[in-house]
């Protein structure tokens, strides 16, 4: 029987994601917080109290008080459509200890994300304030929270897979700390290209071929040091059934990036299991040379991949 090979997709429930799905919000990726609240009387007030009255809840990525890459950015979806999005926009503060520009874009009606023109500084405190108590976003739908958090920008990490050498290499803080050997899609299953955003770290996941539309291919329990590139389901991971002489010579995965790693990933001296290690959620990884066009700015935490004037285009109060 011949070895599977995995796109990286992890066990999903209902709403299974598709590699070409391109989805318009983030609400599965685990490193949100739902910001609940209850109604406030301002809201049911401003309708007069009837059952008509909707509540518009936010949920925000990344949590407060913890330290993130430097291409973190704020991703905000929301429980409803917004159709008033300006005065939703308006309500939401994101702001920087470093005074940089900071400026929201729209994805669809559900989904307003924020960043700035270039990556965060390293050091940055990032606080993000929801002024929505009263707010009306809609119909009949109002906003209830009312509250502040904060977390911060760690040292910087932007890690360069280039799938024609087979190799990834590895920039901290300006400087090169290392360069590893890597397998990409290949042909009919290309990776996706561009500058993409680790939104989630699994240290053991389970793959299916089934969750990304190829049947029965493969299922495999315990892949690796899974961190996730798209919320379609493109993963850098580590792959301990493919040969170690794969890796740096051969491009054969179904569109995800592996590193070569042991089965339980135990084995400190892997490239997957020291990539994993010096990895944070937020840092970033570029893919070049793929032979697929460049990533969907809303397919993930992958915004960067707009120009600045297309990003400040997107905003409600441009």
């Amino acid at each position: 029987m011949s070895t599977p090979r995995i796109p990286g997709q992890q066990d999903a429930p209902a709403g299974r994601w598709s590699r070409r799905g391109v989805l318009a919000v983030l609400g599965a990726v685990p490193v949100a917080a739902a910001l609940t609240g209850t109604a406030s009387g301002a809201a049911r007030a401003a309708e007069g109290g009837t059952a008509k009255t909707r509540t518009l809840k936010a949920t925000v990525t990344p949590e407060g008080n913890g330290t993130y890459g430097v291409g973190m950015p704020v991703s905000i979806t929301f429980s409803h459509a917004v159709t008033r999005k300006a005065a939703v926009e308006r309500a939401i503060t994101v702001s920087a200890d470093s005074g940089v520009e900071i400026v929201g874009h729209w994805f669809g009606d559900t989904r307003l994300d924020f960043r700035p023109k270039t990556y965060w500084a390293k050091g940055t405190t990032v606080t993000v304030d929801l002024a929505l108590s009263g707010v009306r976003a809609g119909d009949a739908l109002y906003g209830t929270q009312a509250e502040s958090r904060a977390f911060r920008i760690g040292r910087s990490q932007i890690s360069t897979v280039d799938l024609k050498k087979e190799r990834m290499t590895v920039v901290r803080d300006g400087a090169r700390i290392a360069s590893y050997p890597v397998t990409g899609g290949d042909s009919e299953h290309t990776t996706w290209s561009g500058i993409m955003v680790i939104s989630e770290r699994l240290k053991e996941t389970r793959m299916q071929s089934s969750t990304v539309g190829l049947g029965d291919e493969y299922d495999i329990a315990d892949v690796p040091h899974a961190q996730r590139l798209t919320t379609s389901g493109t993963f850098i991971h580590g792959n301990y059934w493919t040969a170690a002489s794969a890796f740096g010579h051969s491009n054969g995965t179904h569109g995800c990036i592996g590193l070569h790693d042991a089965k339980g990933g135990a084995d400190e001296d892997t490239a997957g299991y020291a990539f994993y290690a010096g990895s944070l959620l937020g840092d970033v990884v570029i893919v070049k040379n793929s032979g697929d066009k460049t990533v969907v700015a809303s397919n993930g935490l992958n915004g960067w991949n707009l120009s600045w004037k297309k990003w400040k285009a997107g905003s409600a109060l441009a």
